[in-house]
């Protein structure tokens, strides 16, 4: 009989051997700064420096992570999750990073033009028939009238924003307003993104297709297509094509609750100091991202993640679309999506917008230190994140705070600190 008893352990081992190498291979590897190019005495710079925003109180807390050569060199929690219950901030907490989601979304949407169910090029209307024709409110001197779109809007365009979708702050804000969709926040609703797609594209646009850049709405639109294409609802088709895949096991549009105690609080910025947002159901508090209807996902800014998972996509970016043997894009489909889709229309000076990214095209005119070719974006409260090619580097920034008071140059000072501590 113990021989039947031993196959079974030894096959329980072998599982727990290769579950245990499986999870060491999708962590980071840790370096010494200088063997992969960096400064150790010049990355106290940066660690002082945000150091110094929880203590004056501009901020509640952050983690910090920079990658070089796809290995850790900084990685830093600082201050509070939650300053009114004393708890630490933890370089593995979980952080509402809002239109952080969009590059994800924007990669779900290449993955099925790889796949060949859709072209970005192709009308939204092929898969969400109530998008072959919109119209667009045009201001005049009494208000505004509503006409045709000039044409009919593209995937493309969606992620670009250049489709003319905004959050209704434009002429037709009123009927915006009525519908209930002003602002990027959707976790509150109870209805599918389906749905919030139909009413959507009853509404008139804020220009018409390709017209001018105008941020809002339009990748919750693209989560509607993603749908649709792949007949899984997105927040399934994400964790099957990107977050399995990546080992991207924190990011989910709603925290499971045996996670909700890693959930960081937003705070506000007052004239008095910072200051804990509500709970109740407006965009700025603390959101229903744990007790809210879980039926919405917002692929504009729906998801929440840790430092740790969103550099495992930005390095998968930074690959060619490639991470511990895992492709997920093709090399070709990652040049499309850091090139240049808007043309002349420009962002802010030495910008552009490559497909779900902003990319520095001028450094010179850019005016910040950077590098051309960098590829970036943030979310509403107040993550943002950055990844030169150029110098193989990756950084990732997660705090939680509205309206933040006047004075924080937080973002400006990651910039600086973290290429200036580059060696070689």
């Amino acid at each position: 009989m113990k021989s039947l008893f031993r196959i079974p352990a030894m096959a329980m081992t072998m599982a727990l051997l290769f579950l245990v190498s499986t999870t060491n291979a999708r962590q980071f590897e840790r370096a010494v700064p200088e063997t992969a190019g960096m400064s150790s005495e010049r990355l106290t710079l940066l660690e002082d420096a945000l150091q110094k925003y929880v203590e004056d109180q501009y901020l509640a807390g952050s983690v910090t992570l920079v990658l070089k050569d796809g290995k850790i060199v900084f990685e830093k929690a600082m201050g509070m999750r939650d300053r009114e219950a004393q708890d630490p901030m933890e370089v593995d907490d979980l952080f509402r990073i809002a239109s952080q989601t969009k590059a994800i979304v924007t990669t779900a949407a290449l993955i099925l033009q790889e796949q060949g169910k859709l072209s970005i090029r192709e009308p939204v209307g092929m898969y969400l028939p109530e998008w072959e024709s919109t119209t667009v409110a045009v201001a005049t001197d009494e208000g505004y009238d509503v006409v045709p779109a000039n044409r009919a809007i593209t995937i493309r365009e969606l992620i670009t924003h250049t489709a003319g979708v905004g959050w209704g702050s434009q002429p037709a804000r009123v009927e915006w307003e009525g519908a209930d969709l002003m602002y990027w926040y959707l976790a509150d609703r109870t209805e599918g993104i389906r749905d919030v797609a139909r009413v959507l594209a009853s509404l008139p646009m804020d220009a018409h297709p390709g017209e001018r850049f105008v941020y809002g709405l339009g990748i919750d639109v693209l989560g509607a297509v993603i749908e649709v294409v792949s007949g899984q609802p997105l927040d399934e088709f994400l964790q099957d094509h990107l977050f399995d895949p990546l080992g991207m096991t924190d990011t989910h549009f709603f925290v499971p609750s045996e996670k909700s105690n890693r959930l960081a609080v937003v705070y506000g910025g007052s004239e008095s100091g910072l200051i804990r947002l509500t709970t109740q159901g407006h965009y700025e508090g603390q959101g229903h991202y744990i007790d809210g209807p879980r039926k919405t996902f917002g692929g504009g800014a729906g998801l929440v993640s840790t430092a740790h998972d969103y550099a495992r996509f930005l390095q998968m970016m930074l690959n060619g679309g490639e991470l511990d043997g895992q492709r997920i894009l093709s090399p070709t489909t990652v040049d499309l999506m850091l090139s240049n889709h808007i043309g002349d229309i420009g962002l802010g000076a030495g910008t552009t917008m490559g497909l779900g990214f902003e990319l520095i095209t001028d450094l010179g005119a850019y005016g910040r230190p950077g590098a051309e070719g960098e590829f970036s974006w943030g979310g509403a409260y107040h993550t943002s994140y950055f990844a030169s090619p150029r110098d193989r580097m990756v950084v990732v920034y997660l705090t939680q705070i509205m309206n933040p008071q006047t004075g924080l140059t937080d973002r400006n000072r990651l910039r600086a600190l973290t290429y200036q501590a580059i060696i070689n």
